[in-house]
């Protein structure tokens, strides 16, 4: 899809109108009981949004997509980003955003019919299972679950957890050791496992911060004890698991990034909100104070530098390709993650105690988003990444 810039800004009005209008209103329900709970009231959502062309605007359009580029789905996921079920009614929340473009990419056309169709449709959610308790997230190439040959089949053996939305998904995109003694970056394949093969098993979902979580909303532990699949179920070549895996990471962490923006863009709102209404005495407006001045200053700045870096790197993206804006995308992922933790625990405070319950969406990203320094790659292993790269060229 090729907009005008006007075109663009009407369908951006478009949007945002949506977001206010029809889905703000379900955070109240949906936080005073779980994602199951609002679920049917998402899926008429779901409906009206695909109505009015607003339906993955992350994929091209030969696929059922707007077709929007990075830069563009850019915009388009801070705007979503400012509720909590914005990219759910959208379909292009993770991970099954992700697990679609692996599907294009890489799948059959016989993987493509059975999985990626349902999953484009919206009839159908995904889960990634990469993650595993006994080895650290930060490195990925080292994992324990394995997947070996028996005749014309896999049998998949191996312990994952924080696989997103497990919870009611058709299938798990399952990242296994499939060739133990190849190089570290070509051991591990993907493989597509249905949820309802003989020895899935969903143990939990685990307890984030207090909450457990329902569908889509969740994160799962889960064990795969000899579970048997084709061998025609691995995505792409057997031993890319870790390239496609890196290949998904870069839109990834723009659609990540502009989300978390739009988080903060709302957070912003409420606190600037608060202030002036909220009195500390009569007449003395919170606004009136010079600590709260400093947030809304350092605020603004902090927001505006990262929505510049982030698109910025979304440009780079379109133009060149993942790789070559790999430093690019490990400056966002770890800028934004800070920024947005700061005006958050900002809002939080202004706002008082009430900040910290769930009358409010600020609990919610608090509790949740704080993972954002952690997954798809540590703050830690971003800064390393690019600060090697940056001292090597100077040598």
């Amino acid at each position: 899809m090729t907009l005008s810039s006007a075109e663009f800004e009407s369908l951006m009005d478009t949007i945002r109108n949506f977001v206010q209008k029809e889905i703000v209103p379900l955070e109240r329900p949906f936080l005073d009981a779980d994602f199951n709970a609002v679920a049917p009231q998402l899926d008429a959502l779901r409906q009206k949004a695909r109505g009015l062309g607003l339906w993955l605007p992350q994929i091209p359009q030969e696929y059922g997509g707007m077709g929007l580029s990075l830069v563009e789905h850019g915009h388009v996921s801070e705007a979503l980003g400012r509720t909590l079920l914005g990219h759910y009614v959208f379909n292009c929340q993770a991970p099954d955003a992700g697990n679609m473009e692996i599907l294009i990419e890489h799948g059959t056309p016989e993987q493509q019919e059975t999985y990626l169709k349902p999953l484009l449709n919206g009839d159908i959610r995904s889960c990634f299972s990469m993650t595993e308790p006994e080895n650290p997230g930060s490195n990925p190439t080292w994992m324990s679950t394995t997947a070996v040959k028996e005749a014309d089949d896999y049998i998949i053996t191996g312990h994952k957890w924080f696989s997103t939305g497990a919870d009611g998904a058709a299938f798990a995109i399952v990242m296994a050791v499939t060739n133990p003694e190849a190089s570290k970056y070509k051991r591990a394949s993907q493989i597509i496992v249905p949820t309802d093969a003989d020895g899935f098993r969903l143990v939990r979902n685990t307890s984030v911060m207090g909450e457990s979580g329902s569908g889509w909303a969740s994160h799962a532990e889960i064990m795969y004890d000899g579970v048997r699949v084709p061998q025609t179920a691995v995505l792409g070549k057997e031993g890319a698991g870790f390239a496609i895996a890196q290949n998904r990471l870069g839109p990834g962490r723009i659609h990540h990034c502009m989300r978390w923006i739009g988080i903060c863009e709302r957070a912003f709102d409420m606190m600037c909100d608060y202030a002036v209404r909220r009195e500390v005495a009569p007449g003395r407006p919170l606004a009136s104070q010079q600590t709260i001045q400093n947030w809304v200053a350092e605020s603004r700045a902090e927001i505006n530098a990262a929505r510049l870096l982030t698109l910025d790197a979304a440009d780079k993206i379109d133009r060149l390709g993942s790789y070559a804006a790999r430093d690019d995308i490990s400056l966002i992922k770890f800028y934004v993650a800070g920024v947005m933790g700061r005006v958050l625990d900002r809002a939080i405070q202004t706002h008082g105690a009430v900040g910290l319950t769930d009358e409010l969406p600020l609990a919610y990203w608090f509790r949740h988003e704080r993972a954002a320094r952690i997954y798809d790659g540590a703050d830690e292993v971003h800064k390393r990444s690019v600060a090697r790269r940056i001292l090597h060229s100077c040598i």
